[in-house]
């Protein structure tokens, strides 16, 4: 695929709201015994075409979470939403998660899987259908769902970048 122009966006000027997306209780084992500790994937959004992820470790969930969220903060990407829904299909993958997102009409509401569901929708995308081939691990879907989401243009970005008027992008 070509280069991509991901969007990020400054995480003061904008109020963001968390979604744990799973969590994880790993051991290490040691000559003591077992040594318990939490990782867990954040998803965070302002539901209004920004969102971003991140994954937190530590010793006790609570901690795990708030580490997951400032991880999320520093990764956030801007994506188009035109009524709702995405501008076209695309097509995303990471690692073994491949997604694929197609526009919606209105009132179809979110039909995704787990992991991509809290992506979408802390992105503000009401209306929205998409499936998870692949790898079902929630660190793949979400990393592949968020790619899928930064290589979204919309028409007048598309115009810009070929420099021609709007009304041809549609015209051809």
């Amino acid at each position: 695929m070509s280069t991509i122009n991901i969007k990020r966006v400054k995480t003061s000027e904008i109020e963001l709201k968390d979604r744990l997306v799973s969590i994880q209780r790993v051991a290490k084992v040691t000559k003591g015994g077992r040594t318990f500790s939490f990782s867990a994937i954040v998803v965070v959004g302002d539901e209004n075409g920004v969102v971003g992820y991140g994954l937190g470790k530590a010793k006790e969930v609570t901690e795990a979470i708030a580490k997951g969220v400032d991880d999320a903060k520093k990764n956030l990407v801007k994506v188009p939403i035109i009524n709702g829904t995405v501008p076209h299909e695309q097509y995303g993958k990471f690692s073994g998660g491949f997604v694929f997102i197609k526009p919606a009409a209105n009132g179809t509401g979110v039909i995704a899987g787990g992991a991509m569901r809290a992506v979408l929708e802390s992105a503000g995308i009401h209306n929205v259908l998409a499936k998870s081939k692949g790898s079902s691990n929630p660190h793949n879907v979400v990393k592949a769902t968020v790619a899928a989401l930064s290589q979204m243009r919309d028409a007048y970005t598309v115009a810009q970048h070929r420099s021609i008027n709007l009304g041809k992008v549609f015209n051809g």
